[in-house]
């Protein structure tokens, strides 16, 4: 069990004030809230891990967190093989376990090779698994689905609706455990308060967007409310007598207390666009492919590959994790050489790259020196291009190295959206990100002009972009965007 007392948190800005909930034994909770609203803070107070400032967190029993990302583990650096790692005491049998590989499409990792040479991603569902097999008596697990696709989400969904005893879920794909959720905790991160909501999921956003209408009415009205009030001050200014002067400071007081009071319009409601620079000029055919191929040790990953991209093409790549998608992405970027077949670029060719590992940013930095390093714009507009990501106020003083995931991914698109790239590449820019923020980035690309290629597994962000053509993997072939096409990865 979990008890939360009057806790109050706070880094550079309040994170909770005076919060109090309860998790009972065997519950499963699902913990929502936008990017930086505080919910892997939850974790970290509830693993001890961070402190609060005044308040007491009861935690009863054994206690396991797998967080969202795992680029270094001392336990799996210190075991010799990946069983050793996963199934320490050897307790479960190897076909369980490959099981476990299999549906988190890991087909292939040998149980007895060694672990440390994986990837962040592959090591975080690797800590998936062993979380999973310890079966503690408290499981957190921060966003176990990403660098899943469909298939992958759909498996982790059923084995943890089995799950035997209590577990806090982060995800932004928490309507896969719909029915198995019995609370929703959700953090209002204006308020820097938590919200309990009993029941499902989709009841929670039922009620959630109820009461948001319910709040902008309001705060519509009350804005009217306070414009009358503000040309009947104006109207009040040329009455000189003492009553007159009395009248106006007393309206004056109480226009100041109702927009004290009026509480911020939820950033559902706003409306929030990106000013994209026009991209360079390019030619027809900026990347012509001819017979390309690449292999690993003795896995053929492509084979005698020949297509074109075309100038102002939106290509999606189409299929399965580990069918080649992020291969092709690095031979096109230059991060991986083939061994035979060829890549010509035109010359002019201008490529802004995203990739979900967030190498390129330099967590030292704030926000206005990461966006200065970038384009030599006046503070008031670093500032502006920072809001309409969601980054306003004195967020833009913060270290990057202290952004949430989410938050990380909206600065790294923000970065390659300040450029006039003539196409882009983005790798699975929706991993990490709120509803909220997938919003913002799929406005922003869908105003782009440029030739793009992207790679996604959020069925309703591919829709809504409207690409106009896809690569199909491991096929290995081009064809005319419909969104039929993504039934391929979805269920098989």
């Amino acid at each position: 069990m979990i008890q939360v007392n009057n806790v109050t948190f706070a880094h550079l800005r309040p994170i909770f004030t005076d919060v109090s909930f309860t998790v009972g034994e065997g519950q499963i909770v699902g913990i929502t809230g936008p990017n930086g609203a505080g919910k892997s803070t939850l974790f970290k107070l509830l693993m001890r891990e961070e402190h609060p400032k005044e308040g007491e967190i009861i935690v009863d029993g054994s206690i396991v967190l797998v967080p969202q990302e795992i680029k270094y583990d001392p336990i799996l650096e210190r075991c010799l093989t990946t069983r050793e790692y996963l199934d320490e005491h050897y307790v479960k049998e190897d076909r369980e376990i490959i099981a476990m590989l299999h549906g988190l499409e890991m087909n292939d990792i040998e149980l007895y090779d060694s672990p440390h040479h994986l990837s962040g991603g592959q090591k975080t569902k690797l800590a998936i698994i062993r979380a999973l097999l310890l079966e503690p008596d408290i499981l957190l697990l921060d966003e176990p689905t990403n660098f899943l696709d469909t298939k992958g989400k759909a498996w982790v969904a059923r084995f943890l609706s089995t799950y035997p005893k209590t577990l806090l879920l982060i995800s932004h794909d928490l309507e896969l455990l719909d029915s198995s959720i019995d609370k929703v905790i959700a953090i209002n991160h204006q308020k820097a308060q938590i919200e309990e909501y009993k029941g499902s999921y989709s009841q929670f956003l039922k009620l959630k967007k109820q009461h948001d209408a319910l709040l902008t009415r309001q705060i519509v009205n009350e804005t009217k409310h306070v414009k009358r009030m503000e040309k009947s001050l104006v109207g009040l200014m040329s009455r000189k007598s003492e009553k007159g002067v009395r009248q106006r400071v007393q309206l004056q007081k109480r226009i100041e207390r109702i927009k004290e009071n009026l509480p911020p319009l939820p950033k559902e409601a706003r409306g929030i666009k990106v000013n994209l620079p026009q991209p360079h000029p390019l030619s027809d055919t900026p990347v012509r492919i001819t017979n390309l191929a690449k292999s690993y040790d003795d896995k053929v990953i492509i084979e005698d590959l020949t297509m074109t991209i075309g100038r102002g093409d939106k290509l999606a790549l189409i299929g399965h994790n580990g069918t080649g998608k992020s291969t092709f992405i690095k031979l096109l970027t230059g991060d991986t050489d083939p061994d035979s077949g060829e890549i010509t670029k035109a010359n002019n060719l201008k490529v802004g790259y995203y990739s979900q590992e967030l190498e390129s940013l330099d967590f030292t930095k704030n926000l206005l020196e990461t966006v200065a390093t970038v384009k030599a714009f006046p503070e008031e507009k670093i500032r502006a291009h920072l809001a309409a990501f969601l980054f306003s106020g004195d967020r833009v003083f913060q270290k990057v190295g202290s952004l949430s995931g989410g938050e990380k991914t909206r600065l790294s698109i923000a970065l390659l959206l300040l450029e006039n790239y003539n196409m882009l590449i983005l790798d699975e820019p929706t991993t990490y990100l709120d509803v909220m923020s997938q919003r913002i980035i799929l406005e922003a690309i869908k105003r782009y002009t440029g030739t793009l290629l992207i790679v996604s597994h959020t069925e309703d962000f591919i829709k809504e972009l409207k690409p106009t053509k896809a690569l199909l993997m491991p096929e290995q072939k081009i064809v005319n965007w419909e969104e039929t096409l993504l039934e391929k990865v979805s269920y098989i």
